[in-house]
């Protein structure tokens, strides 16, 4: 199936939203959800909370992770991984979302997420018979944040 890149998938049962981590952290451990200080993360969390879908947040240094999850702060980024290292996070990610929601064919996975995420996922996913949707997908950071203010208003929460 190919990645749909403008679909959102609403309030689908079988959707499992995947937010990828940003580079701004706060300084202390914490719940993953507030770990991410970014305006950019800080909107990709209120509209995954807004959708009431399960959801996780893709990091670099683990792979996902459960919003509630206590992490500490760290500083590893997907792309200074080298091509061997990203496939094995790739399969790591796979192997974590199988485990954590099961069998993976028929479940629609909607990518919140930098590229370098999503194209190290999204082939596992769909030959594993999963779809999925990246509707940001080549989207600049000004142009993300402005469809997350715009879908959080029309959702008629708060940016």
């Amino acid at each position: 199936m190919a990645a749909e890149e403008t679909r959102s998938v609403g309030s689908d049962p079988l959707t499992v939203l995947l937010v990828g981590c940003v580079s701004e952290k706060l300084s202390a451990p914490g719940p993953a959800r507030y770990l991410y200080a970014s305006t950019l993360f800080r909107l990709r969390r209120a509209y995954a909370e807004s959708l009431r879908l399960p959801w996780y947040i893709l990091g670099a240094k683990y792979g996902i992770v459960d919003p509630e999850e206590i992490i500490a702060p760290y500083d590893t980024r997907l792309s200074d991984l080298s091509a061997p290292e990203r496939r094995a996070w790739g399969g790591k990610v796979f192997s974590q979302l199988e485990a954590t929601v099961g069998a993976l064919c028929g479940r629609t996975f909607e990518f919140h997420a930098g590229k370098s995420y999503v194209e190290t996922v999204q082939p596992r996913l769909e030959a594993a018979g999963a779809t999925v949707l990246w509707p940001l997908k080549g989207l600049r950071i000004g142009e993300q944040l402005h469809w997350y203010k715009e879908h959080l208003v029309r959702q008629g929460s708060r940016p």
